[in-house]
């Protein structure tokens, strides 16, 4: 390495001169190239969430309750969500053994989803199941008294998402009389009554061999019915603490199997259903009797008639009146949010 010297007001400096050798390449963290190609997981086994706990996901095989795994989300999915009901592809450890993990490395396209949000003006969705092709909307006719806003709402989350609703009545012992469920009649809803003198062969009829996702407020008997239809699953029973407001005894959704084939979603008891993902258009495009009529609506029309929307075209459906003004109340559930689902006074809407 050469110097040489220069002088400047009577001082000598030195200058390096500097050549390749003086050139310093950091070597790189690993000799191995990166590669953007991932691994297909040919072998991956194909099963179903049953359960989702703080980053840990419970599957079952083959949809045998007895062979179940806990699975954690694969590096390369990232932060897809996986919920109750999801199909999802399996590697790594299988056996279900204690302290053994595999991990979720597909997560299949949903057939059906069960969505809400937080109130009216959350953007953000939260999917409650996946794949499930019954909604039961579990009402107590008493204690707490019903609200039809919140059936109307949770119809509307199951037409939209692909779900078939199911209207479930319990403790109409303490008002046998009731009327609540004529207000849905034009709805064609099947309605059937799961309190805890009702015979079950009803309810099993509806359930067996299906995916089933329940859903209601707290304190309506939900966890009771799910105690009845799986007697192992020991899910907590609350009780009702005040008018419309009862204790969470459910606090995440879990599969429960049917003994004759079938499952059972328990979900959390809800105080809210917001639906602000949802708009008039995707509730009248769930019914296909009507979905070609608007589109001779005027732009921006959300089909609540007169006086709102004087020439909404469902006006002009001959012999559908009485299902037009039956949709018309889910409708008007999108622009309505009780205040009892927040905790407030008790009100109908």
């Amino acid at each position: 390495m050469g110097e040489h010297a220069q002088r400047i007001g009577g001082r000598e400096l030195k200058r390096r001169e500097y050549d390749e050798s003086d050139v310093r390449i950091r070597p790189g963290k690993t000799s191995r190239p990166r590669t953007k190609t991932r691994p297909q997981h040919l072998d991956a086994e194909a099963a179903m969430v049953v359960s989702v706990d703080r980053g840990r996901w419970g599957c079952v095989l083959d949809d045998d309750p007895e062979h179940r795994i806990v699975a954690m989300r694969a590096r390369e999915l990232g932060r897809t969500p996986i919920v109750v009901g999801d199909q999802v592809d399996l590697v790594g450890d299988l056996s279900g053994k204690p302290d053994s993990l595999a991990r979720i490395v597909r997560v299949a396209e949903r057939r059906t989803v069960l969505r809400r949000t937080a109130d009216d003006t959350d953007p953000f969705e939260r999917i409650v199941v996946a794949n499930a092709g019954q909604l039961f909307i579990v009402v107590a006719l008493a204690d707490p008294p019903p609200r039809t806003g919140f059936v109307e709402r949770a119809m509307v989350a199951a037409y939209v998402g692909g779900l078939q609703p199911i209207l479930c009545l319990t403790k109409h012992d303490l008002a046998a009389e009731s009327e609540f469920a004529a207000t849905f009649e034009d709805l064609d809803l099947t309605i059937v009554y799961g309190g805890v003198d009702d015979p079950l062969e009803p309810v099993l009829e509806l359930l067996n061999g299906r995916l089933t996702a329940l859903i209601g407020h707290s304190g309506v008997g939900k966890s009771t019915l799910v105690n009845r239809l799986v007697p192992d699953a020991d899910r907590a029973v609350g009780v009702v603490s005040g008018v419309g407001k009862g204790r969470h005894t459910s606090t995440q959704s879990v599969a429960l199997p049917l003994v004759e084939g079938g499952w059972v979603v328990d979900t959390p008891g809800v105080r809210s259903f917001g639906l602000a993902h949802i708009t008039p258009d995707d509730v009248i495009g769930a019914f296909s009797d009507l979905a070609d009529a608007i589109e001779d609506c005027p732009r921006g029309c959300t089909h609540l008639g007169p006086p709102a929307d004087p020439e909404c075209a469902l006006d002009n459906l001959p012999g559908k009146q009485a299902r037009v003004a039956a949709i018309r109340l889910l409708l008007n559930a999108l622009n309505t949010n009780d205040p009892w689902f927040k905790g407030g006074q008790t009100t109908t809407i």
